[in-house]
């Protein structure tokens, strides 16, 4: 389980400091797979990072008692001056894995040749996305934290990561950030509202998406706070 407790965090701007979130209180439960969404800025991406921990809040305790995973995007935390088999014999150093084991899998899935042996630094955005999805696909979590993408690459390649993450969704959980309606459909039967700095509870996936396209910026906190209650 992840367990946030009076959870808070904000960032220094030429204003001075801006909260992004403002004391988030929930617990995301196993085998529950939530949608986040929220506007640009809103925060999406800050929540993950405390999520897996690559970030503190400013005051309150995030608690997990699984493995989680890092926020898996399209640069998925590579280093670039290191090649793609260096950044998996890092990963694998930490998780404790087996190098070798991890190497063939990510090899197979990524499918960019003798690139994996070069710095990332020279890769194109779509063979870090590869790589990086691969890497994560490589380790079994408990939960794992996407960042708006599912999969990179052509048709074929876009299936073959969908299916690798569904057979990992089987003994896992998925905390997913998406503008796809489609795509969070597919992955997620329960979602969350991430606005104003506070994170709404809805009743079911459709009834979150629907606020969402609905509700836009100019709806003051009171107003939603209200409205995600009621639902």
């Amino acid at each position: 389980m992840i367990r946030l407790k009076n959870v808070v965090k904000s960032y220094p701007s030429w204003r001075g400091r801006k909260v992004v979130i403002k004391d988030i209180t929930t617990d995301f439960l196993p085998g529950k797979n939530i949608a986040i969404m929220g506007s640009n800025g809103a925060g999406k991406s800050t929540l993950m990072r405390l999520l897996s921990g690559a970030e503190m809040p400013d005051s309150g305790t995030v608690e997990r008692s699984s493995r989680v995973s890092w926020p898996l995007g399209f640069n998925g935390g590579l280093h670039g001056s290191l090649t793609g088999r260096e950044n998996l014999a890092f990963v694998s150093r930490i998780y404790g894995r087996n190098y070798s084991e991890l190497l063939d899998f990510v090899e197979d899935f990524a499918e960019i040749g003798d690139a994996i042996k070069q710095p990332v630094k020279t890769y194109s955005s779509g063979m870090r996305a590869r790589l990086a999805f691969g890497i994560s696909m490589s380790i079994q979590f408990d939960y794992y934290l996407i960042d708006e993408v599912i999969a990179v690459g052509d048709p074929s390649f876009k299936r073959k990561s969908k299916l690798v993450l569904e057979e990992r969704l089987k003994n896992a959980t998925v905390l997913l950030i998406s503008h796809s309606a489609s795509i969070m459909k597919e992955f997620c039967q329960h979602g969350v509202v991430l606005e104003n700095g506070r994170l709404l509870e809805f009743s079911s996936l459709n009834r979150a998406i629907k606020y969402y396209e609905s509700a836009g910026d100019s709806v003051k906190a009171p107003k939603i706070a209200s409205e995600a209650m009621a639902d």
